[in-house]
């Protein structure tokens, strides 16, 4: 099948947003989540966003960016006045409640009551986490990026706090994301399940790449 070629000008002359899903889906399969956060009178959001990246171990940080808007973006507003957030996974079961969070609600009606999304808090974040998630993570704002070119922003949050069941943790610290359900999203719509293809050894030059268990062991799964 012959390929389709789209140049700059093919892309800025394309309808908005037609290009805006073209552009989306071209980063591939990204990760599904819920943000949570509360204003500092404890008023709680969610959001849905498939942003988030991981951006180092120690310390452990994710960041996820924040699109501009016309509007007050209240999960930017809310993790700047409290400095806390909450990523969550979406699992299979409640996908369509997690993407009805990008509804644009009044900031006085909370999106976990309106979709039927059970907030849930720990001592250690001020930010309300997602009952329903299988992983849960509690982040403390540390750097608030403004990015020029497109007038987006980045948020990154070191980790604090982190839940999910006792079986999805490997021994050798692999956490088994398929073991908790969870979906990937393409584009701006679009939810998928995953299926393992194989767990790698460290690449090392000259050696070859053997398959780990899922306790992290040099045999097939």
């Amino acid at each position: 099948m012959k390929d389709i070629t789209l140049s700059k000008n093919d892309l800025q002359a394309m309808e908005q947003r037609e290009r805006t899903r073209l552009v989306n889906s071209l980063s591939g399969f990204k990760s599904a989540n819920l943000i949570g956060s509360c204003d500092s009178q404890g008023a709680a959001n969610l959001a849905v966003i498939s942003s988030v990246v991981h951006l180092g171990s120690h310390p452990p940080l994710f960041g996820f960016i924040v699109r501009p808007c016309k509007r007050r973006r209240h999960t930017l507003d809310n993790i700047l006045q409290t400095k806390h957030f909450t990523i969550n996974s979406i699992g299979a079961d409640f996908f369509k409640k997690a993407h009805q969070t990008s509804a644009r609600y009044p900031k006085e009606v909370s999106e976990f009551e309106s979709v039927g999304l059970t907030p849930y808090y720990d001592d250690d974040i001020s930010a309300p986490f997602v009952l329903e998630s299988a992983l849960k993570i509690g982040l403390e704002l540390k750097e608030h990026i403004q990015i020029e070119s497109n007038h987006t922003q980045m948020l990154i949050g070191e980790v604090v706090t982190l839940h999910a069941p006792k079986n999805a943790f490997m021994p050798d610290g692999y956490l088994d994301l398929e073991a908790l359900d969870t979906v990937t999203i393409s584009g701006l719509d679009s939810y998928h399940v995953t299926q393992r293809l194989q767990r790698l050894s460290y690449a090392k030059p000259n050696e070859p790449l053997f398959p780990l268990t899922r306790e992290g062991d040099p045999t097939s799964w």
